[in-house]
């Protein structure tokens, strides 16, 4: 029976597809499982093999095995044991992409305990709501985070600094592993703002099978590619796709530590020789916004991006430099990947900005607010078939003749002016494609004549006068439609981000809205 990896084509996954072959995968079964031994332990045979390369900021790279991970991992296994760390408590991990990272990660799977990252750059008040939120019995964290970390009631906190880890050789090299497959492994927040804190996302040892749907057509990663996702394993992307679905895989990945540079970053993926990069939209048009991709060569063969859409001037950059098409993957953290673009698959034609179709064996349309299909072309909810019922996703799209998806954004960037319905999405792809604009979102604002208007926050290098709002304004309706563009334009030095890097729409809403009430 042929092998899962053996080609990359779209008719080869709908051939050979079922749910079950994901086990074929894994050594562990429906009953026995642990993270940590599949991602880790089972590939450290060789003392060599391995497992990332982290690109830091400040120019280091650092290589870690397999072998490496597994025994740091199984001493801050005892480690924890020691501090009367039980099955089902939590750990926290607010460290940057190192060997402590990885040790601390997987060591807290091996004890049976919950791992639960945290986003380095998060401050006391985004810490505190977390660790409130999952109290974790520990804490462990990086120097110069001690003081956003420390004060907890209820939570030991540790720098798991160099003279933690060279503390930790006193502990055996090996821990055996004693989790049920449907054990708690991950709890996963996404990227909320710091005041409205989000739900974790509770990952059971067994659920990383499912993430080799992602991996198989998604990101396409194979057993021969060199891997890279610089996406923060603090998040869903860099943690579930960027670590670990290559990793149980067997396949090295890379990431990236420290503040981001664009620059820096293809760098590692010209000394590292990558093959086959995932990122987040923001990574690619950082890229494209530095102006030094030209110094540097690559050998990509496959690419896939998620978060957000990639406006058009993004993608003709990435075909330019990259030379392969630029793969959409689109999921939620809840629901998983839904619809991919199949990288690599030579019988896939990729549609410029289209999300794809859907991963083999699961159903997905685009649904009116009555329930029924919506034509091609017309605008409605992502809704994915589970267990016999539609889950609504809270984004809008369209699917074209061809059955290729297409992102109209979240259901709140609906913007209805005079009884048009407009796409937040649409209208900052087309001011992104105005040479002067690095940076665009766009919002609906209250109008007492047209109920909303467009309202575009803008950021450029050029002075932000009448003539430019004009030229935007020219710009868009030329592309779009007379009624569809930018009644109101603002210039702003930056616009407001998650962690994760999306543009925050809602926090632009928010102070909006603020602004306009009366003082």
């Amino acid at each position: 029976m042929a092998r899962l990896t053996d080609s990359p084509d779209y008719g080869f996954a709908q051939a050979n597809f079922t749910p079950e072959r994901l086990w074929d995968f894994f050594d562990g079964d429906r009953e026995h499982f642990n993270v940590a031994q599949e991602c880790i332990d089972r590939h450290a045979t060789d003392p060599a093999r391995l497992a990332v390369r982290v690109a830091h900021a400040d120019g280091r790279d650092e290589l870690i095995t397999f072998r490496a991970i597994a025994e740091a991992s199984s001493r801050i296994a005892h480690w924890l044991e020691t501090r009367g760390v039980r099955r089902g408590d939590r750990v926290a991990v607010m460290i940057d992409p190192s060997l402590p990272f990885y040790a601390a990660m997987f060591g807290a799977m091996k004890r049976g305990a919950i791992a639960v990252p945290l986003f380095t750059l998060f401050g006391p008040d985004g810490v505190r709501l977390r660790v409130a939120d999952c109290a974790p019995r520990v804490l462990l964290t990086q120097a110069g985070k001690e003081d956003a970390a420390s004060a907890i009631e209820g939570t030991e906190t540790v720098v798991a600094d160099a003279d933690f880890m060279d503390g930790l050789a006193r502990f055996p090299a090996q821990y055996a592993v004693r989790t049920g497959a449907n054990d708690m492994a991950l709890f996963q927040y996404t990227s909320g703002t710091t005041r409205e804190l989000p739900a974790a996302v509770k990952h059971t040892h067994r659920s990383i099978v499912v993430l080799m749907l992602a991996a198989l057509y998604g990101t396409g990663i194979r057993p021969a590619d060199e891997f890279f996702c610089p996406s923060s394993p603090a998040w869903g992307h860099g943690l579930a796709h960027g670590t670990l679905a290559p990793l149980a895989m067997g396949v090295t990945t890379g990431t990236y530590a420290g503040k981001f540079d664009p620059v820096r970053l293809m760098k590692a993926l010209q000394d590292f020789g990558i093959t086959n990069l995932s990122a987040a939209a923001t990574h690619y048009r950082m890229m494209r916004t530095s102006g030094q991709a030209a110094q540097f060569r690559f050998a990509i063969r496959k690419l896939s991006y998620t978060g957000e859409p990639i406006d058009a001037e993004t993608l003709r950059f990435i075909d330019e430099i990259f030379g392969v098409p630029a793969c959409s993957m689109y999921g939620t953290t809840e629901v998983g990947v839904a619809l991919v673009n199949y990288p690599g698959a030579r019988d896939f034609p990729v549609k410029p900005g289209s999300l794809g179709k859907a991963v083999p064996g699961l159903e997905v349309q685009v649904q009116r607010p009555d329930g029924t299909p919506a034509e091609p072309g017309e605008i409605g909810e992502i809704k994915l078939r589970r267990r016999g019922e539609w889950v609504p996703t809270k984004d809008l799209g369209r699917v074209d003749e061809d059955g290729y998806f297409y992102h109209a954004g979240r259901a709140d960037d609906v913007i209805i002016s005079a009884g048009w319905t407009m796409s937040a999405v649409e209208i900052e792809d087309v001011l992104m494609q105005h040479p002067d604009v690095r940076e665009a979102a766009a919002i609906g604002v209250p109008d007492p004549v047209r109920g909303q208007v467009v309202k575009a926050f803008i950021v450029s290098v050029r002075i932000g006068d009448d003539d430019f709002a004009r030229e935007l304004q020219d710009h868009t309706r030329a592309r779009l439609s007379q009624h569809e563009y930018p009644r109101q334009v603002a210039f702003v030095p930056e616009l407001p981000k998650t962690p994760a890097g999306k543009i925050n729409r809602k926090a632009i809403r928010d102070a909006e809205a603020a602004r306009r009430v009366p003082a």
